[in-house]
């Protein structure tokens, strides 16, 4: 049953983390960030948006082939995935409501973090290199490790995403910023 328009948004309320709480038609496909009530500025992330939206493709095909998923909704690794990953480390930080019984909005799932874009950004880079050298720690070869190490040493991850949204050219109109 679709939910019925109210006032002001429409859709079911939903808390921010933050304790402010919005109508989840508030938020669109495209929208990236929100300026809250609250004074802050929120990261906004819907499943529509593709996981390159973080990382560059060759790294996603590479966690897609690498990372098991338990999931038939979601059998591929994907912005969901990405999106639990930070849920987990950072639980009070994100906001996540499951949306699919609202058809106005399209799209099913929606977090909205504390973080603004460009920290969400970095915290999913972050989350990534310590999940791949949870995963090079398993190898038996020890040299893979060593090299692993010594480029994580050289990696700036301020730097890469300043780099890789620099490169992606990301404008206010771009939906996958």
């Amino acid at each position: 049953m679709a939910q019925p328009r109210v006032p002001g948004g429409g859709g079911e309320a939903f808390d921010l983390p933050c304790g402010e709480t919005v109508r989840v038609r508030e938020f669109d496909m495209g929208m990236r960030e929100f300026e809250c009530d609250c004074g802050a500025t929120h990261a906004v992330v819907t499943d529509v948006n593709p996981p390159d939206r973080f990382l560059p493709e060759f790294l996603v095909s590479l966690l897609r082939e690498a990372v098991e998923t338990t999931s038939d909704e979601m059998p591929e690794f994907g912005t969901p995935h990405l999106m639990g990953i930070v849920l987990e480390e950072f639980p009070e930080s994100v906001a996540a409501e499951d949306v699919s019984e609202d058809q106005d909005v399209g799209y099913t799932m929606l977090w909205v973090t504390d973080f603004d874009s460009r920290r969400l950004h970095e915290v999913i880079v972050e989350l990534v290199v310590e999940l791949m050298e949870h995963a090079v720690s398993h190898s038996d070869d020890e040299g893979a490790m060593t090299e692993f190490e010594e480029q994580m040493l050289e990696f700036d991850v301020g730097e890469f995403v300043e780099q890789y949204r620099a490169e992606r050219d990301l404008d206010a109109d771009d939906v996958y910023v």
